[in-house]
């Protein structure tokens, strides 16, 4: 069985060493890429000192700075003559034996790609708070792989193991996506027949946004990302994705108090319903101080996603002509 596993990388110098020792300490890998978006931070002289130790590691140039983008070279280059793909980001913890985890799922399911459960870590400040949100309800809405729960088939998730036929006969990742290729490349492989499992064992631990802004910014994004899916592929809404449209809609309309308060009744009483709610949070996860102000994230995650999907949607249309990286026009993708 020959695996790539494929790191895209842009100054992640803070956790790239013990990433490194930790992959390939595992021998399922035939080859890792770690695929770099021009690093400044340390992170190419720690790759070099690995590569030094390890033949199997390599390091790929990726000009587009994007994680799809970098994954998509990887595959280019590197996929030929490989069974599996392992995508490896390098803002997360792993378990030991992660490659070797998700093939034996893979096989014993007979799936043709494994998804896994993100849990959020925070270890100070916003970032805490942030942590909690993104573990509750309230800031996820439920989604299946942002909680720990019983293995089961899926429409989508964290993106772990995938076929590597698969992918390329796909096109790879849309690089017309700011964020959400993912969930866009789950769109296209259900599509075609083929069948995602989500398992709790392999789950891995995502550390959160240190900042309120970098966070609004990173669910901006993610709110782009998911309208430019919708609209290509003409997918259904979930509940918990069309609220938070709602919520920036309700903001909206918050100037409109002048003429009557009950133009800001709804965004005010979302604001106190979160605050209540981070405040519960932070409660039930044992945490004091910023743990307790888990409301306020919740609040920035919902309209800066609602805002993302509202502006792509009404205004930008440059994203509708997808972009694959390994196919301009991929043609019959049935595998």
């Amino acid at each position: 069985m020959s695996v790539l596993a494929v790191i895209p990388c842009l100054n992640e110098a803070e956790h790239l060493d013990g990433l490194l020792t930790q992959m390939l300490g595992d021998q399922t890998y035939t080859k890792l890429v770690v695929a770099d978006g021009g690093s400044d931070d340390g992170s190419l002289a720690i790759i070099a000192q690995h590569q030094a130790r390890d033949p199997r590691l390599k390091l790929l140039d990726n000009p587009d700075r994007i994680q799809s983008a970098g994954i998509n070279r990887a595959v280019a280059q590197y996929g030929d003559g490989m069974d599996w793909l392992v995508r490896i980001d390098a803002h997360c913890l792993y378990p030991d034996n992660y490659g070797a985890q998700l093939i034996a799922i893979a096989e014993r399911e007979n799936a043709d790609a494994v998804v896994v459960p993100m849990v959020t870590r925070g270890n100070e400040g916003w970032q805490k708070a942030t942590a909690i949100a993104q573990n509750s309800a309230l800031g996820t809405g439920g989604s299946a792989h942002r909680h720990l729960s019983k293995g089961q088939w899926v429409d989508h998730g964290h993106h772990a193991l995938m076929r590597v036929e698969a992918f390329k006969q796909l096109g790879g990742y849309c690089e017309q996506m700011p964020c959400n290729e993912d969930a866009e490349f789950d769109v296209r492989q259900t599509k075609e027949g083929l069948r995602i499992w989500l398992d709790p064992a392999p789950a891995i631990t995502y550390f959160p946004r240190k900042s309120l802004g970098a966070l609004a910014r990173q669910y901006f994004r993610y709110g782009t990302g998911r309208a430019r899916t919708v609209r290509r592929h003409k997918v259904r809404m979930k509940l918990r994705q069309l609220i938070p449209v709602g919520i920036f809609c309700a903001l909206c309309a918050v100037p409109l108090a002048f003429l009557h308060p009950i133009f800001a009744a709804p965004a005010a009483l979302w604001a106190l319903a979160c605050l209540a709610y981070g405040v519960w949070a932070g409660i039930k996860a044992g945490g004091g101080g910023m743990a307790m102000l888990s409301g306020i994230p919740a609040m920035i995650m919902h309209a800066s996603w609602g805002a993302g999907f509202t502006a792509e949607w009404l205004g930008n249309r440059a994203g509708d002509r997808p972009k694959y990286g390994l196919q301009d026009e991929p043609g019959d993708t049935r595998v």
